[in-house]
């Protein structure tokens, strides 16, 4: 192969299956150039690759430029339907698989495993020319045609595990809101103990109450603001002083505190144990700080004197149940017993909660 009619990139040379596949450093600037994905148009079944999903690249491409000194990506995965050689730098046994790998440059490069994150490169690399020069390590193996690659794809996405919301809460130390989140569980006794920090659904056995993603949530509800968007002292302050205002009022939490019922009984017995309770109070939080600025302390703490029991169903059933007994978290529910609370505290409705309201009566969901 003619070096000065190749791509050449450091590379390592492994083993698997008996086959080779190497594994490279790659200039950010090149990956939008030599990557391509299938057509859009082209059925499923004779692409290698799920299709773009266009929403996902603009949240990526943002990560990379508002965090250009600290961002952190995995490595891409590649197929090569082109020659290839590999030179190593050394015959010592100890080296052997150390070298340059060079690839014609009229080789097709067709991603299996990252294409979200080389379109994202794209649109960074718009903003930040400058991080052109940094590399991502790409994992190339030798095209061996559509259903091969299409192989890789199923192989390399079959086993992986996405984290839960919990787990990325827990390990994001950007976020401002997360950060205030995981200040408030550690400040408050009650939910030190009872917050789970890796599930985002508890089950029925647990010795939690809630789950850290539950009082994220709870906190966007709060203070009427989506995931990513900034908060202010302010904002800070009150929801330190919103939680622990609702912890010290809520019986049946206090009850579990003091070893008077357990985390089971609880999530059995009323609807305070799980997360369409704590997110509807997020809905009420933000509505009691717009309206009743100075007042709002004391409405919370008149929410001890509601029956949450399960049997009551008069209250939550359709609500935060369904009639086989099963908690339904979903918008809807979390906004239809937000709506019931607000009754029970003598609140009024506004104009969309009434609408809900209506069209719950009417049976229409």
């Amino acid at each position: 192969m003619d070096a000065a009619f190749s791509y050449s990139f450091p590379a390592i040379r492994g083993i698997q299956a008996n086959k080779e596949y190497y594994v490279a450093m790659c200039p950010l600037r090149i990956i939008p150039k030599i990557f391509l994905f299938d057509e859009e148009e082209i059925p499923p079944e004779h692409r290698s690759q799920r299709i773009l999903n266009k929403t996902r690249i603009p949240e990526i491409a943002n990560y990379i430029v508002e965090n250009n000194h600290d961002y952190v990506f995995s490595s891409l995965t590649a197929s090569i339907d082109g020659e290839i050689e590999f030179i190593s730098f050394s015959q010592d046994p100890s080296a052997k698989d150390l070298g340059q790998l060079r690839i014609s440059l009229d080789a097709r490069f067709l991603i299996n495993d990252g294409q979200h994150r080389r379109a994202a490169i794209e649109e960074a690399l718009k903003v930040s020319p400058e991080i052109g020069s940094e590399t991502i390590s790409v994992v190339f193996f030798y095209d061996e045609g559509l259903t091969k690659s299409q192989q890789i794809f199923s192989d390399l996405n079959r086993h992986a595990v996405n984290t839960t919301s919990s787990i990325g809460i827990l390990y994001d130390h950007r976020d401002k809101l997360s950060l205030v989140t995981k200040e408030i569980v550690d400040e408050i006794p009650l939910l030190k103990r009872y917050t789970d920090k890796e599930r985002v659904s508890l089950s029925k056995n647990s010795p939690k109450i809630l789950a850290l993603n539950h009082l994220f949530n709870t906190n966007l509800k709060l203070l009427g603001k989506s995931k990513g968007e900034p908060i202010t002292e302010e904002d800070k302050k009150f929801l330190i002083r919103f939680w622990t205002v609702l912890t010290n009022s809520m019986t049946e939490w206090n009850q579990v505190l003091n070893k008077e019922l357990s985390p089971r009984e609880l999530r059995a017995t009323y609807i305070v144990g799980h997360g369409v309770f704590i997110e509807a109070i997020g809905i009420i939080g933000k509505y009691l700080r717009e309206y009743y600025p100075e007042d709002w302390v004391s409405k919370i703490q008149k929410l001890s004197a509601i029956d949450w029991n399960r049997t009551n169903t008069d209250l939550w059933l359709g609500r935060a149940f369904n009639e086989s007994g099963r908690i339904q978290k979903t918008n809807y529910t979390i906004q239809l017993t937000a709506n019931k609370i607000k009754t029970l505290l003598d609140l009024p409705l506004l104009e969309t909660e009434r609408k809900i309201e209506e069209k719950f009566k009417q049976g229409v969901m």
